[in-house]
């Protein structure tokens, strides 16, 4: 390094401590927080929306291995590049790189017997993660790895015994639950690397190319198919592995490897681009400043320490997926399989839209306009490609996951909500495009029509998130000043009452002849009829019209007591019947999202008190700073979402509309530094403690809506909540804030 650039480098890095010493937040972040239980969350090294996700992997056993790591497991296979954080289906786990001393050993063997490949035990007390950074000791080798990551390379750094033989193998046959298609694998020179995986698991078809720079020359370089041993330095086939072997044990090794959607060539290029040097100290700090970039955007204060490492904990989790899926000069590729060359927005997929719709990106409206447009402009390049906006997006893949199209509504919202950066007529043409099309039961919904349940499977969960997506559509039409448009999209935004048996009070699959589906039992969890819930969770998924659903339940006194019933109803371990239904209060169900709106019904009610105490109750209750902190699926960020909402005091309920309903916050403090350069202030005096809100001031004058909407939000100012260990139970004031949200 010549002396030019070591000054550079010494200036940067100088730069990065002062800017952390000023506000670290990062230090308040647990990423174990969500991994134990079924919380499924990433533990490793990532940056914000980073393509690469470097951390460890166990040995695949289920459900609670979703994100390939849980806290009870103490065997890791290797670490991988590319995780999911939260979801319930488990995939990617692309480029398994793993250290070991002794004997050659070119596979991971099983959990029993890891010792005869090249698996290790693990403890926790020789583990450290925090946002940006993953170490840990290997127990029987004692070697000790240390993780660091940019948006599109890993750095790893290894530590080995001077004693003993050391390897390094890069295992193409290994996924986390999936299975290998084609892999290949090639030494370029003595130092450099790089191959392909092409691999089938919820996405049915994954590509992922790479390339791995050495800070070593590699001895000895051997490639096996599966573990037969191969002829020269490059092979291809199904289970390709590379073993790195050195006489001399390296009292160091540093590995760069960059990954691409595209090709080898720019994932070496994205190494280049990305991380030039060898230090991974400066690849930590350089990931250190970007997260409190990002955590330093929601600034809280709470005499709780515990609440601030579950705030930004959660803040964290948000920002882990949706994940960039371009190279570091533009170019990705597409849903059509076509390479893009420098695209003029930034691709990103892993969409977990019928989660994230909800709280998520409203979230990022607020605080990430400029990854919005992007997201928006990702959408629309899947529209352009395969004439369809994404359901569930993995990865250059469409999965069909869970019901609705809820990209439809991201769009809408965004640009209702004034984001820039996308072409808006471009934008609704592909909302409209797919609206109308024939797929996913969208053919009944277009001619006002039940979608039968004895046709299409969870007729009921897709009838309702249409519903939804289309009121969404109808706000945006109307902005654009498309009259037609909106009084369609509007009717069909009712379409949720074809679903509803006056006789039963609850919404129902009907079969083609238009008779009721059989066999009705509004506590049992239906998959089939229903997504992951039953007939009471289902019953409140309007959010696009909560007037309508008030006046079809009876009006205010039936629905009150209907949500009091809900709250209080319990279910056997039959009916349950799911591992998704968690953090149960009676028949809502924390653990997933159609039940994240419910509690702030109450206001709609008149009963924002109930409101209040019920939220105070899921937050207190539900969430901890422990590995089993998070009650469900973290599900890409919305659980968490959920949770920073709540705690500064409102949430979105239906997020097209922009506004956003009074809870009860948590936190005394909230400064939310607007992208625009101005500030909002959120205060609270006593939240910690009191439930109830006695009155609000907006800018220091009296305020009598039940909602903040997002253009005054996004304005600037303060918003103080006058908080009491008692409702406010004015008859006069109750009737202010219903009648604000029932408009």
């Amino acid at each position: 390094m010549n002396s030019s650039k070591f000054f550079i480098n010494i200036i940067s890095l100088v730069s990065i401590t002062y800017q952390l010493q000023a506000q670290d937040l990062t230090k308040y972040v647990d990423p174990y927080i969500g991994s134990g239980g079924h919380g499924h969350v990433f533990v490793g090294a990532s940056v914000p929306f980073g393509a690469v996700q470097l951390g460890p992997s166990n040995f695949f056993k289920g459900w609670d291995w979703c994100s390939g790591y849980n806290y009870g497991d103490s065997i890791v296979t290797g670490f991988a590049h590319t995780h999911l954080s939260g979801t319930g289906i488990g995939d990617l786990g692309d480029i398994l790189v793993m250290p070991y001393v002794g004997e050659v050993r070119t596979d991971k063997a099983t959990e029993k017997e890891y010792q005869k490949g090249y698996g290790a035990h693990y403890s926790h007390k020789n583990e450290s993660v925090r946002p940006g950074y993953y170490s840990v000791t290997l127990d029987e080798s004692n070697i000790k790895v240390e993780l660091a990551a940019t948006e599109r390379v890993g750095f790893h750094q290894y530590q080995f015994p001077q004693d003993k033989q050391a390897h390094m193998i890069i295992d193409l046959k290994e996924g986390l639950n999936d299975q290998s298609a084609d892999t290949y694998l090639r030494q370029v020179d003595k130092y450099t690397l790089e191959g392909y995986r092409f691999s089938k698991g919820w996405a049915k078809e994954q590509l992922i190319f790479f390339a791995v720079r050495s800070s070593e020359p590699l001895e000895h370089f051997s490639v096996y198919d599966d573990n037969k041993l191969m002829q020269g330095d490059s092979g291809r086939g199904k289970a390709i592995k590379g073993l790195i072997s050195f006489d001399k044990v390296p009292k160091t090794l540093k590995l760069k490897v960059g990954i691409s959607p595209v090709s080898c060539e720019n994932a070496l290029a994205n190494i280049t681009a990305e991380i030039p040097h060898w230090n991974i100290n400066e690849v930590v700090a350089a990931a250190k400043a970007k997260w409190n970039k990002e955590l330093s955007k929601i600034v809280i204060n709470t005499p709780s320490e515990k609440v601030k490492r579950i705030f930004y904990t959660a803040l964290f989790h948000t920002m882990i997926d949706p994940a960039l899926y371009n190279d570091h000069n533009g170019d990705y590729r597409g849903t059509d399989k076509q390479v893009y060359k420098k695209a003029s927005f930034a691709n990103y997929s892993v969409f977990s839209l019928w989660d994230t719709y909800r709280a998520v990106h409203p979230l990022y409206t607020i605080t990430q306009p400029e990854r919005t447009a992007d997201m928006v402009n990702s959408m629309l390049a899947i529209y352009n490609q395969k004439r369809l906006l994404p359901q569930w997006h993995l990865d250059g893949w469409e999965t069909g996951t869970m019901v609705g199209i809820a990209s439809r509504q991201v769009i809408a919202e965004a640009y209702l909500k004034g984001i820039k950066g996308f072409d808006a007529e471009r934008a609704f043409n592909a909302i409209k495009g797919t609206s109308a099309s024939d797929t996913l039961g969208m053919m009944y919904v277009r001619t006002f029509t039940a979608i039968p349940s004895d046709k299409e499977r969870r007729s009921v969960a897709k009838g309702l998130e249409y519903a939804i997506g289309d009121g969404s559509i109808a706000l945006m039409a109307k902005s654009l000043g498309k009259q037609n448009e909106f009084n369609y999209f509007s009717k069909r935004a009712l379409n949720y009452k074809l679903y509803f048996d006056s006789t039963t009070q609850f919404f129902r699959g009907k079969l083609e002849n238009g008779d009721w589906a059989p066999d009705f039992n509004a506590l049992k969890a239906n998959n089939t009829i229903y997504a992951e819930g039953n007939a009471w969770q289902y019953l409140w998924l309007v959010p696009q019209d909560v007037k309508g659903l008030l006046s079809l339940l009876g009006g205010e006194a039936v629905f009150n007591n209907r949500l009091d019933t809900m709250f209080a109803l319990e279910t056997t371990a039959d009916e349950k019947g799911m591992a998704d239904l968690t953090g149960t209060i009676g028949q809502y169900a924390h653990g997933n999202e159609p039940s994240h709106h419910i509690a702030y019904l109450y206001a709609f009610g008149g009963r924002q008190w109930k409101t209040a105490e019920t939220v105070k109750h899921i937050m207190n209750d539900m969430y901890h700073d422990q590995p089993d902190g998070i009650i469900g699926n973290e599900d890409c960020g919305q659980m968490s979402a959920w949770y920073i909402f709540s705690a500064m005091g409102f949430y979105p309920v239906f997020p097209a509309d922009a506004k956003y309903v009074f809870g009860s916050p948590l936190v005394e403090n909230a400064t939310l530094q607007l992208p625009n350069g101005k500030t909002f202030v959120v205060k609270a005096t006593g939240a910690s403690t009191k439930p109830y809100i006695q009155k609000v001031l907006l800018n220091g004058k009296p305020y009598d809506a039940a909602y903040i909407d997002h253009a005054t939000l996004m304005a600037g100012g303060t918003l103080q909540f006058i908080m009491s260990h008692k409702p406010n139970n004015d008859a006069g004031y109750a009737s202010k804030l219903k009648a604000s949200l029932l408009k």
